[in-house]
């Protein structure tokens, strides 16, 4: 006998969307994700087309630290640390689970899952050893900074960069003193009250 048409298949329920407190840490994760994914996005619309797939990624590392700078004056160097160890190092740590998640037990790692890890696992050896990055705890760097256009790559080399550590997240090293006017002004600047203080304590 064949099946009634007149029989309807039941209604496929629709999948209620989770909602999380405000302060637990899945908020705080969907939150982190949508404004990465906003400000890559906005930053990859930027890029100029002629980029090779290398300056590409240096972009996408320095439009990073770009969207980290503060809404007015220099960072701390305990706030610079948190930036690199707790949001640029974790940065695909949500990716990672859901491929995690979606692999079956007892299968090998997918591409996407190894090539992540491989990431993570290079950035933060670097990190550990010595990771350069922008000093945005210096104001004079932190004002050049915020006049890039997010493209040339070029007006970089005018910033001051620092090496930082995970083992002695205390110790700062000028690895590029920096080329852009306003900076070298400002470590003359710098210098000229040491040399008075040396002298004071000198004379004193």
């Amino acid at each position: 006998m064949a099946p009634s048409k007149s029989a309807k298949s039941a209604p496929a329920k629709e999948k209620k969307e989770k909602i999380y407190h405000p302060s637990s840490r899945k908020a705080e994760q969907l939150a982190r994700k949508a404004l990465r994914k906003g400000k890559l996005g906005n930053l990859a619309s930027k890029r100029d087309p002629r980029l090779t797939l290398t300056q590409r990624h240096t972009v996408d590392v320095y439009g990073f630290f770009y969207h980290a700078l503060p809404q007015e004056g220099a960072m701390t160097l305990t706030e610079l640390h948190h930036i690199v160890r707790d949001i640029w190092l974790t940065r695909f740590d949500q990716e990672l689970e859901e491929e995690k998640a979606a692999r079956r037990k007892g299968r090998p790692k997918s591409a996407k899952e190894t090539r992540l890890q491989e990431i993570k696992l290079r950035e933060t050896e670097e990190y550990r050893t010595g990771m350069e990055v922008p000093d945005l705890t210096h104001a004079a760097t932190v004002e050049v900074f915020r006049r890039w256009d997010q493209k040339e790559l070029a007006y970089i080399q005018l910033l001051r960069f620092i090496r930082i550590t995970s083992t002695e997240p205390e110790v700062v090293v000028v690895s590029r003193p920096g080329k852009h006017a306003s900076i070298i002004g400002a470590l003359v600047s710098e210098n000229q009250e040491d040399q008075e203080m040396d002298d004071t304590f000198s004379e004193g």
